[in-house]
């Protein structure tokens, strides 16, 4: 039977005792301001969770760690706030993964120690204002000129890209033309700070005004030909690989949404009296906590089997397509239950609910972007009848 370990579970207090100590007193003072912690991004290093699947020697865990711990502080984190929980998983999956994966050893003593530490952020640049899920229809540019890369182009919604720590951001870029006439697609290292590399202004988001994300536009950014991450062409093959870790990551996330939803609101039910009684004798009520009840269960369950086959690939015992299938799984149904979730809770609050005071509020805002991110619940739907063999 599938379990996690005493480790992991002992791990989980650890974070979660930090999650309520340094987020939760602060976490809505952070909201309304749309404020972004730097000083807050060097505890969570202080305390190992950027590093949880980086070797020792760049500062990590090394085997004291796995991607299963990985989700089980993002759940954490994420049970508090969800714009701290996607900073540790942004961070880790689609800014230190990337360098880990396909760098050289040059480029992963350069980078890796500061970011382990959190000293540092590193971003992932990806989608553009016309390629979303279309990824291979990006339009930034990468042109080789002597022992230089100039890149040029635009970038939309990028993680971790804007704060006074980031380090690198990793951008996808064509840089020339396959046989088939499809765009030869490779990932290069821009480092913050290069002459050419905008920083737009901070997005005015729903949710998630915590989290740092930013528009970045490349106006000729050139950077040392030894940037270019992995070998030339292989940029597609690599950020599909980065986003199944990246979705089972975004799993964990709404596993934690959902399940701060069914704590809050089932306090509330029990001490919030309506006609002279906690409104949790009603079934109307009852019933719909009952049933988040079963979604979280669900979702973790889903959420953790798929990191614990990732971990069982990384030992060799497991294949890719299976990871990938589990990845998919998971991310549709725990993102979709944590916005179900975040809707029950707040209907369960009534008016409270409404309230940006209440907790629930801030879930609820904060929720639909997982159904969007690493992939939308169209594109999961697809991949998943992929992996049953169907033409999708």
């Amino acid at each position: 039977m599938f379990e996690l370990s005493q480790d992991h579970e002992d791990f989980r207090m650890v974070v979660r005792d930090f999650a309520e100590k340094e987020v939760a007193p602060n976490i809505a003072k952070w909201d309304a301001a749309a404020h972004f912690p730097t000083d807050l991004v060097p505890k969570m290093g202080d305390l190992g969770l950027f590093g949880l699947v980086v070797p020792e020697e760049y500062g990590g865990a090394g085997e004291a760690g796995d991607f299963t711990s990985l989700c089980v502080a993002i759940e954490e984190l994420g049970r508090v706030d969800q714009s701290i929980g996607i900073t540790l998983s942004a961070g880790v999956g689609l800014g230190i993964n990337p360098i880990l994966t396909y760098g050289t050893e040059e480029q992963k003593q350069r980078f890796l120690p500061d970011l382990v530490s959190g000293r540092a952020l590193a971003g992932f640049g990806l989608t553009e204002p016309e390629a979303g899920s279309d990824a291979g229809a990006t339009r930034t540019k990468a042109v080789r000129d002597g022992d230089e890369w100039v890149v040029s182009g635009a970038k939309a919604f990028i993680t971790n890209s804007g704060t006074d720590i980031t380090s690198v951001v990793t951008v996808t870029a064509r840089t020339g033309t396959n046989e088939d006439g499809s765009a030869q697609l490779s990932a290069i290292m821009v480092p913050a700070g290069t002459p050419g590399f905008v920083v737009e202004p901070a997005y005015h988001k729903l949710g998630w005004h915590v989290s740092d994300t930013h528009g970045l536009t490349f106006e000729g950014c050139r950077v040392p030909a030894d940037h270019l991450l992995g070998a030339e062409g292989e940029g597609f093959k690599q950020f599909l690989k980065t986003l199944d870790d990246g979705r089972i990551a975004i799993s964990a996330l709404a596993v934690g949404c959902a399940q701060a939803c069914l704590e809050l609101a089932t306090d509330y039910a029990k001490t919030r009296t309506a006609f002279g009684r906690p409104i949790g004798v009603n079934q109307g009520v009852s019933f719909q906590l009952a049933d988040l009840a079963v979604m979280v269960e669900g979702a973790r369950l889903l959420t953790y089997k798929a990191a614990w086959l990732k971990d069982e690939l990384h030992a060799g015992k497991r294949s890719v397509k299976e990871v990938k299938q589990a990845a998919a799984i998971a991310k549709l149904y725990s993102t979709e239950a944590a916005v179900t979730a975040t809707r029950i809770a707040t209907q369960v609050f009534g008016g409270n609910g409404f309230m940006e005071e209440y907790p629930v509020a801030r879930f609820y805002r904060d929720a639909k972007i997982l159904e969007i991110g690493e992939g939308t619940s169209e594109v999961q739907r697809m991949l998943i009848a992929r992996g049953l063999g169907l033409p999708a």
